[in-house]
């Protein structure tokens, strides 16, 4: 290599590195620096796929992609198998690849799925953080079926580069999760030291003033200040609940147990499995089982619930039911409340699904499965 191509490969990596230290927004870091990084090396087409512990790919970003993998809201992309995402998954793919045919390409010819633009081939580079994975970074040119072993180096250094990026990325999530955790702990103990107090103190006033008073007009006026503040007494304790779980660090059956008694609600439960929970799916499915046992509570008509609680080395069900009033619910109708769609959105956006069953005077049942 010759030192006028030293010094523009590394003018390369720095305006990368550059790129890549300003963002903490996964897809529009990925997005910048492929758009740079074809910019730089006068490549004309690539996408990156991330890829998650069970293999399932997801087009992070992409760059001139051809009608033949454009064309339906790039369809093509977001589904199916290929040759390079397979090698990833059986763990072949190492380092960067040279002259790797493009089986979506060639699966659109097939088809007649659109113009290709002459590119046929693509290199391939795997995006890491020293054993940690992430995904692949493809890219190509019209026409191009070698690559050079410098051009591949210089992918193969970018790719550490994102590989270290996305791993920052993910540890500074991590850590703003962390201070949120950190923040809602701050504030349910000074609601509890604070508002809570007072409202107390409020019915205890309340309550004296009914049993010092001779006058019924004002008996009645100081029971129903203490009966107003008994009701946001409770309030203020359910909000302090959903802001920190106490008893969660015994474990999730236990803290959910411990909620329904706050509620005045009767639980059987059943826990089946031995395995550790991630921290986001605990969270998720705390804040579901309050939901649900909340919803209970307030629209089943009855006072008995049932939880089961099931997990594996691959992930997590809960199923819970009431045998309650129940209502007309079809799986192709929209799901009636708030807070049932709260359930399912949190569900779904860690890759679970969320299986809502009631009928009139039937009971409801909802169960979680979420993989880990």
């Amino acid at each position: 290599m010759s030192v006028e191509a030293g010094y523009e490969e590394i003018s390369i990596l720095k305006e990368i590195a550059e790129l890549l230290n300003e963002g903490t927004d996964t897809r529009a870091v990925l997005s910048g620096v492929l758009k740079k990084l074809l910019h730089v090396t006068g490549l004309q087409t690539g996408w990156i796929f991330l890829i998650d512990e069970n293999g399932v790919h997801h087009l992070a970003a992409d760059e001139a992609l051809p009608p033949a993998l454009a064309n339906d809201n790039k369809l093509r992309m977001c589904q199916g198998k290929c040759w390079c995402v397979n090698k990833y998954n059986n763990r072949q793919l190492n380092k960067a690849s040279n002259i790797m045919e493009c089986k979506r390409i060639e699966d659109a010819i097939e088809e007649n799925g659109g113009e290709t633009c002459g590119l046929t081939h693509h290199a391939t580079v795997p995006l890491r953080a020293g054993q940690e994975r992430f995904g692949i970074l493809n890219v190509g040119s019209p026409n191009k079926t070698h690559f050079e072993k410098n051009e591949l180096a210089l992918l193969e250094a970018v790719a550490y580069q994102i590989g270290t990026a996305l791993k920052r990325i993910k540890l500074t999530q991590r850590e703003q999760e962390t201070a949120l955790v950190t923040e809602r702990n701050r504030l349910a103990r000074d609601l509890h030291d604070s508002v809570n107090q007072l409202l107390f103190s409020l019915s205890l006033t309340a309550r004296a003033g009914v049993e010092m008073t001779q006058h019924n007009e004002v008996k009645q006026t100081f029971s129903y200040i203490q009966d107003l503040a008994q009701d946001a007494l409770g309030e203020m304790r359910a909000l302090i609940w959903q802001l920190r779980p106490q008893g969660l660090e015994n474990g999730l059956v236990s803290a959910l147990r411990s909620y329904a008694d706050m509620l005045g609600l009767s639980i059987e439960t059943k826990v089946t499995g031995v395995a550790s929970i991630p921290g986001k799916v605990e969270e998720a499915l705390w804040r579901i089982g309050q939901e649900a046992l909340a919803n209970c509570k307030k629209h089943s008509q009855t006072t008995t619930a049932i939880l089961f609680f099931h997990t594996s080395k691959d992930g997590v069900m809960m199923t819970i039911t009431d045998t309650g009033c129940g209502f007309h619910y079809e799986e192709n109708l929209e799901i009636p409340s708030l807070g049932l769609k709260n359930m399912k959105a949190r569900t779904e956006a860690l890759k679970g699904t969320f299986q809502l069953n009631s009928k009139p005077g039937s009971g409801t049942e909802i169960q979680i499965q979420i993989p880990f």
